[in-house]
């Protein structure tokens, strides 16, 4: 490789991206997704709530994840003319890459891998790595864009400076999270709004219930206290609330770029 000096640019570029989609249960994560450019889903073991989108899709489910891997490839080196790939969902992935982990070491649990201490995770995130690998090669020599979705759970925080609060976490381990938050181009919460009321229970106690307060769904866009989120580059300057829709997103986006 030769280096030089008269080939640095200050061209600006914008290539496909790689985004994380978070969101609570039956929001429409997967509807969202669909809307994208052209996508493919990869159907993930424990994921089969897509029969009634009319995208084009994995013929059963994806149950190893090597099944996964295996898709990628497909999608790298045969001609095809979708411009995403979705891989619904990430949270149901891991437990395949755990598999495979276990699989590696001969053990029956992530928690016995390297004689435990939370190694087995940590050899997880090279499979991780693999699979981010395989969707940058789709995005520089396929031009597609990435979705990984994925779910959510609460969880308490114990910041020294904010104090406790519970926030929606993403429910795979939190070292692979990292990575992947790192990764994306682009963190993406959906959610609907509501409203935390207290009902009299009887007998002097109260009890709080969550309403929603506007019937519709949002994405949002930037990290709070309470959710993930955030983008860079352009991603970073769109709205902090939009409607859940890919057009809202796409409009969002461009008047960014604008």
């Amino acid at each position: 490789m030769s280096f030089d000096l008269s080939t640095l640019t200050s061209e600006t570029v914008i290539r496909p991206p790689r985004m994380v989609l978070l969101g609570v249960e039956k929001v429409g994560k997967s509807t969202f997704a669909a809307s994208s450019d052209r996508p493919v889903f990869l159907q993930v073991k424990g994921e089969e709530g897509i029969d009634d989108l009319a995208v084009a899709k994995t013929p059963g489910t994806v149950n190893s994840y090597s099944d996964c891997i295996g898709w990628l490839g497909a999608l790298h080196q045969q001609p095809h003319n979708h411009g995403t790939v979705v891989i619904d969902s990430a949270s149901t992935l891991e437990p395949l890459l755990h598999a495979q982990v276990c699989s590696d070491y001969n053990k029956d649990s992530i928690e016995k891998v390297l004689d435990g201490y939370g190694k087995g995770y940590v050899e997880t995130l090279k499979y991780w790595t693999h699979l981010t690998d395989w969707l940058d090669a789709l995005r520089r020599d396929r031009h597609m864009a990435s979705i990984l979705i994925g779910h959510v759970t609460i969880k308490r925080i114990d910041d020294p400076i904010a104090g406790s609060y519970d926030a929606f976490v993403w429910n795979i381990h939190h070292k692979a999270a990292s990575q992947l938050y790192a990764w994306a181009d682009l963190i993406l919460f959906c959610n609907s709004k509501v409203i935390i009321k207290a009902e009299d229970a009887g007998f002097g106690k109260k009890v709080k219930t969550g309403q929603d307060i506007t019937g519709g769904r949002y994405l949002y866009t930037q990290k709070k206290p309470s959710h993930p989120g955030g983008g860079r580059g352009i991603f970073g300057r769109i709205p902090y609330e939009l409607p859940l829709s890919w057009d809202a997103f796409v409009q969002a986006v461009t008047a960014a770029r604008g």
